[in-house]
């Protein structure tokens, strides 16, 4: 496989690495032929750091390894994906992946809120409300569906717009979790709005 890959002329080629069960992209990295040849003998994800210089074992310090499922490379041969179990985090930052921020003016706020939940989900952090609402299941998920719900009803009933947006918040984010459980995003609901707009 690694003479289909075409390395760049510093010898490195792009990394994308994929988590294997939520098909959430994690992070973007480089790799040399060692890096790569490393990955594949040891099956956890090793990247070539171009700052640093040197080879990198991921989770070597922190304990988030990469633990690899398969390796794919695209069409071209320029680009490589790795499809791994993550342990703990992928991002420095400590989110759950290196892409948690969205420059989209379309539904950014409420794909920002799914990123943080999605990332609650697979990386519990203990205290959390949202890890709370999971462990409970979807029948204690669809009684705070219901009651932010209703709340929203009676907020609007009584003409009092603070409360209200206060409530439609609180709805948003009970049904975010909902759609987080049920493996759906924003974007299967925008695709159902943009289908009706027609």
């Amino acid at each position: 496989m690694i003479d289909q890959v075409k390395f760049d002329e510093q010898g490195l080629v792009a990394i994308i690495t994929q988590d294997a069960e939520s098909k959430e992209v994690l992070m973007l990295a480089y790799a040399n032929k060692e890096a790569l040849e490393k990955t594949i003998e040891t099956k956890e994800a090793h990247y070539y750091s171009r700052s640093r210089k040197e080879l990198w074992h991921k989770g070597a310090t922190s304990g988030h390894i990469q633990h690899i499922n398969d390796i794919r490379y695209d069409c071209d041969g320029d680009a490589v994906l790795y499809i791994v179990q993550q342990e703990g985090a992928a991002c420095h930052t400590g989110e759950y992946s290196c892409f948690y921020r969205s420059l989209s003016l379309e539904g950014g706020t409420l794909a920002q809120l799914q990123q943080v939940i999605t990332n609650r989900k697979t990386t519990p952090k203990e205290g959390s409300y949202t890890n709370y609402l999971f462990d409970k299941g979807i029948d204690k998920i669809l009684k705070k569906v219901g009651e932010e719900c209703a709340e929203s009803i009676i907020a609007a009933k009584n003409n009092d717009n603070s409360e209200l947006s206060y409530e439609v918040a609180d709805l948003l984010y009970h049904l975010t979790v909902l759609l987080t459980e049920q493996n759906m995003s924003w974007s299967d609901v925008m695709a159902q709005l943009q289908k009706r707009a027609k």
